[in-house]
C-alpha cells in the first residue's frame, strides 16, 4: 500500500504529515484553548477588496463591501457574523464557486477569481477541499463511493480504474480515520448527520487539499456532534498544517480557531 497523497504537494514533511496522522476525537472531550497563531509567511490564501451584489427583480442587494482577509498556511480562521452576514457568499467566493464583482482572490500568490471553469474545477477537485453544512452526499452512493468521487471526477474513468486498488485503501484509510470504518456500504440514508458530516469531511480530504474551507459544518449538528466534527478539523489543522477556513455562526465553536474574523455590514472585522 502506497501512502502517499494522490496530488502534488509543497514539501516531503508536508506529504508525511497529511498521510500518517491518526484522528482519534473523543465524544464530548473538553477543546482545549488555542495559542495566538504567528504569522510568518506571506499569504497562503487572499481576498483583496472584494464586493459582490444580488438583485432581487430590480432590487440591488449589497452583500460584500470591500473585503479584505489573509490566511497563512496552517492556521485555522473562523469567520462569524449574523444571519445574512455574507459569510457563505465569502466562502463560495474563496473556493470559486462563484467570482466577484470587483476585487481579487489570491491562492498562493496567483490569482484565482478570474481563471477559466476549467481552472476552478480543477481547484475544487484537487487543492481546495469543502464541507458543508447539508453534506451534499450523492444519495445513490454509498459513504466510501462517495469518498471516491472527486478521483472518479478528476482522473476519468480509464485512469481511476488503473489505480482503483490504491484509491479504494486511501478512501477507507481516510474513513477509518474518522471513525467511519463500519459504515463503507452505507447510504446516506443509513447514517446519521453526523456521520455522513464524517463522510463528507473524507471525501473532501481524498484528493490532499491544501485548504480546508468548511461552511457551518457544525450548524446541522447537536452540541455533542458538532463537537466531535470541530475535533476531527482541528487534529487535521495540528497534525497535518491544513489550513482550515470555517463560516459559523456559534460563537463557542469560532473561539476554538486560532483566529476569529467577523463579517458586519459587507465589511471585515476582528473579533
Amino acid at each position: 500500500m502506497s501512502n502517499a497523497p494522490l496530488v502534488k504537494t509543497p514539501t516531503a514533511a508536508h506529504d508525511a504529515a497529511r498521510t500518517h496522522v491518526k484522528f482519534d476525537p473523543q465524544p464530548g472531550a473538553a477543546l482545549a484553548p488555542r495559542a495566538p497563531f504567528q504569522a510568518t509567511e506571506a499569504p497562503q490564501m487572499a481576498a483583496q477588496g472584494l464586493w459582490k451584489r444580488y438583485f432581487k427583480g430590480r432590487v440591488e442587494i449589497p452583500v460584500l463591501r470591500g473585503v479584505e482577509l489573509e490566511v497563512r498556511r496552517g492556521e485555522f480562521v473562523s469567520i462569524i457574523g449574523q444571519s445574512g452576514s455574507g459569510k457563505s457568499t465569502l466562502l463560495h467566493l474563496l473556493c470559486t464557486l462563484d467570482v466577484p464583482d470587483q476585487g481579487e482572490i489570491r491562492f498562493q500568490g496567483q490569482r484565482i477569481d478570474n481563471v477559466s471553469a476549467r481552472r476552478r474545477d480543477q481547484l475544487r477537485n484537487k487543492e481546495l477541499g469543502m464541507i458543508f453544512q447539508f453534506y451534499h452526499l450523492l444519495p445513490e452512493l454509498t459513504a466510501l463511493e462517495n469518498v471516491l468521487s472527486p478521483l472518479l471526477i478528476a482522473e476519468g474513468a480509464w485512469s481511476y480504474f488503473r489505480r482503483r486498488r490504491e484509491h479504494l485503501e486511501r478512501a477507507k484509510e481516510l474513513l477509518d480515520r474518522v471513525g467511519l470504518s463500519h459504515r463503507l456500504k452505507h447510504r446516506p440514508r443509513e447514517l446519521s448527520g453526523g456521520e455522513m458530516q464524517r463522510a463528507a469531511i473524507a471525501r473532501a480530504l481524498v484528493a490532499g487539499p491544501e485548504v480546508l474551507l468548511a461552511d457551518e459544518p457544525t450548524g446541522n449538528l447537536d452540541t455533542r456532534t458538532g463537537e466531535e466534527i470541530l475535533t476531527i478539523l482541528r487534529s487535521l489543522n495540528e497534525s497535518q498544517r491544513l489550513t482550515v477556513i470555517m463560516v459559523t455562526h456559534d460563537r463557542a465553536i469560532a473561539a476554538q480557531a486560532d483566529r476569529t474574523v467577523r463579517l458586519a455590514q459587507g465589511q471585515m472585522e476582528i473579533a
